[in-house]
């Protein structure tokens, strides 16, 4: 850049000054005039070089920003992307604030839409303007001494700020969706740095596009794309305050309901929504909840519903939602209950992943997440709870809880997983304590160490077991019925042994390295 180098920057400064300061309106005319007498690398030369001199940062920033708010200027644009790409970087704010309205400039400029993102990309300039508004938004701290650097630094971050953001809508209205994707992949990104970042985007209302990219249904990819990157904002749990809005959910919801939907984008819906539900009920009002529940309760109920990912996707959606006593009782005192499609997919062998999804889902409603309080629900939830499994078991030929169980746990590994949560959760109830007890086989399948093989089997035994100990500890029956009282003392000794005590070990010979030369 020595070619373009200024020595006595006074002409340009007062030139630049003229131009920028003009009251009237600057043309392509005007702007080609000055750029034949300054060319733009000259301008962008003294800006990085010379901007100890005294009002020449300030006038050449306020004279390139009237120059590329031209046609003409956008024009050029194309051609100084490395600029813009430093500029975004600077430590100076009117710097940075000029390099984010110049990208705004280009977007509304250049006609091949295409060409524009497509420099954007290439520039790497998405992390760039998010950087810029999230940055733009963190006051610096200064001493008492320096309150009006810090008004000015804080006016200055909040200028920036704005630019970035102004840029970053345009970017996101393109049509080309996959360009919005990349935007709001890396808002996901900032989103999951911490709780006051996650903060700043939500006060600057960027999930709204989150929604307005969901509601354009045109492209079924775009679509599915923006779900995914909403599904790991969900994820995030200090986030998840921020997403749990109604109009979000209700979007959801509408999307579940929605036949003409391909089942994969009804399936993250749901998966999202329970998420959203999994811990956010002080957010959400309880209409909205119930909302999600009906639709995803329909799309179980539905005779039309042949896909069996999407079925597993929905008992995993209210397995979530069940998660929470709120949730749980929600599921369990509609009309009819939802729960009853995971009761009865829980014991139902017609499908694998369906009947896991559901058995699953079931340790959630029952309380097996939260063994600390056993998570007993109302009145009303828990007789629907106890009458929709008696009701289950006496249409199979088991004919009693007791018989379904203990079914689950004579089944592959998976399976028996999934029937130790069921059971920890469940047992804190007396009438199903009752029913565990009344078999003998199933006690010894449980307390038995060698059933296991695999370190996650293992501690879901061992914690089953623990949760039959606490249940029986609190039942009064123990000391008055001697076989309760020998069903405990099985359990006591399997809970001492601990999870991974598979076997007694022989003595062995023992080989020191010494002994061996």
């Amino acid at each position: 850049m020595e070619e373009y180098s200024v020595d006595d920057p006074t002409q340009l400064l007062q030139a630049a000054s003229d131009f920028a300061y003009f009251s009237g309106v600057q043309n392509d005319d005007s702007a080609k005039n000055f750029l034949d007498r300054f060319p733009l690398p000259v301008v962008i030369n003294a800006l990085q070089t010379k901007a100890d001199v005294p009002g020449l940062e300030n006038t050449l920033v306020a004279c390139l920003e009237r120059i590329f708010q031209t046609k003409y200027g956008a024009y050029l644009i194309p051609q100084y992307m490395p600029f813009v790409q430093v500029g975004l970087k600077a430590d100076s704010q009117i710097v940075r604030c000029l390099a984010c309205k110049t990208v705004t400039y280009l977007l509304e400029h250049l006609n091949e839409e295409t060409s524009a993102v497509q420099l954007i990309s290439d520039y790497d300039v998405y992390p760039l303007l998010l950087d810029c508004l999230v940055n733009g938004k963190k006051q610096e701290t200064f001493g008492p001494l320096n309150l009006r650097k810090k008004q000015e630094t804080w006016i200055g971050n909040e200028q920036v700020a704005t630019a970035s953001m102004d840029a970053i809508k345009k970017l996101a209205g393109f049509p080309q969706g996959m360009g919005r994707v990349r935007v709001l992949a890396l808002m996901v990104k900032l989103f999951s740095v911490s709780s006051s970042v996650a903060s700043i985007i939500y006060k600057l209302n960027l999930l709204r596009l989150f929604e307005e990219e969901i509601n354009n249904t045109n492209d079924t990819l775009v679509t599915l794309n923006v779900l995914e990157l909403l599904y790991e904002l969900s994820e995030i749990q200090h986030g998840r305050e921020f997403l749990s809005g109604n109009s979000l959910l209700q979007l959801l919801s509408s999307i579940i309901s929605n036949k003409a939907m391909e089942p994969i984008l009804r399936s993250r819906a749901m998966m999202i929504s329970g998420r959203l539900l999994h811990d956010s009920y002080m957010f959400v009002d309880e209409s909205s909840t119930r909302t999600v529940i009906a639709a995803i309760d329909r799309i179980l109920d539905s005779s039309e519903t042949r896909d069996m990912d999407e079925c597993e996707s929905a008992l995993e959606a209210l397995g979530q939602i069940g998660s929470s006593i709120q949730g749980a009782q929600l599921l369990l005192s509609s009309s009819p209950p939802s729960a009853r499609h995971i009761i009865n997919a829980a014991f139902d062998r017609q499908g694998r992943g369906k009947q896991l999804a559901a058995l699953h889902a079931l340790g959630n409603i029952s309380g097996e997440t939260h063994p600390e309080n056993n998570m007993i629900l109302d009145n009303h939830s828990e007789e629907n709870l106890r009458r929709l499994i008696f009701e289950t078991a006496s249409k199979t030929s088991k004919l009693t809880p007791s018989g379904l169980i203990l079914s689950l746990l004579q089944q592959a590994s998976e399976i028996r997983l999934a029937g130790y949560r069921m059971i920890t959760g469940l047992v804190a109830r007396p009438w199903f304590l009752m029913e565990i007890c009344s078999k003998q086989e199933i006690i010894n399948i449980v307390t038995d160490a060698n059933t296991e093989t695999t370190k996650i089997g293992m501690e879901a035994r061992y914690n089953c077991c623990k949760a039959i100990q606490k249940a029986l500890m609190s039942s009064s029956k123990v000391t008055s019925d001697a076989s309760l009282a020998a069903i405990a003392e099985k359990v006591h000794k399997a809970v001492k042994m601990g999870p991974y005590l598979a076997r007694k070990l022989e003595a062995q010979p023992v080989v020191m390295t010494a002994e061996r030369f």
